[in-house]
């Protein structure tokens, strides 16, 4: 004949269960979500089977930023409905605040903008440098310009990275 364990027992297992609980949570918010509650959400378009687009949401979300992600077989009418410059293209397009973030852009710049909130309709880096966040390829950087862009196409230089030719 099996006996049942005594209420003490169970008081302490209940109690045990809720020190763990607790511990767990403090954790999480220790340590957990690295979302800052002083960033926008990023909404990031790409498409679903790129690896370095899924690098760069990582760097996002390690500093701080909440990222959703759109897959999208064709990036390109997302590209064309925000308005960026066809020169500016890069493979894939986000969202931020009022902004469009196009490409491999540091998220230290993505700061920036939300921060300066500068008179562009958005910024971008061309194309996929070695070295940009999501491009990494050990210690290799090519030298890439970070470009600011309006609405009416004018662009401006915002940040350079990587050696200087």
């Amino acid at each position: 004949m099996s006996t049942f364990p005594s209420w003490s027992t169970h008081a302490k297992a209940f109690g045990l269960g809720i020190l763990l609980a607790a511990i767990g949570i403090g954790a999480y918010l220790q340590w957990g979500s690295n979302a800052s509650a002083d960033l926008p959400p990023v909404t990031v378009y790409k498409s679903p089977t790129c690896g370095c687009c899924t690098e760069w949401v990582s760097h996002l979300r390690e500093r701080g930023f909440q990222v959703k992600v759109e897959d999208r077989v064709n990036v390109q009418p997302v590209k064309r409905q925000l308005g960026v410059p066809n020169g500016l293209a890069s493979c894939h397009t986000a969202t931020v605040g009022n902004y469009v973030v196009e490409g491999h852009v540091p998220a230290e710049q993505i700061k920036r903008l939300l921060q300066n909130k500068p008179n562009l309709k958005g910024i971008s880096v061309p194309g996929m440098p070695i070295g940009s966040p999501g491009m990494e390829r050990g210690d290799r950087v090519e030298p890439y310009a970070v470009v600011g862009f309006t609405g009416s196409g004018d662009t401006t230089t915002v940040a350079q990275y990587g050696p200087r030719k």
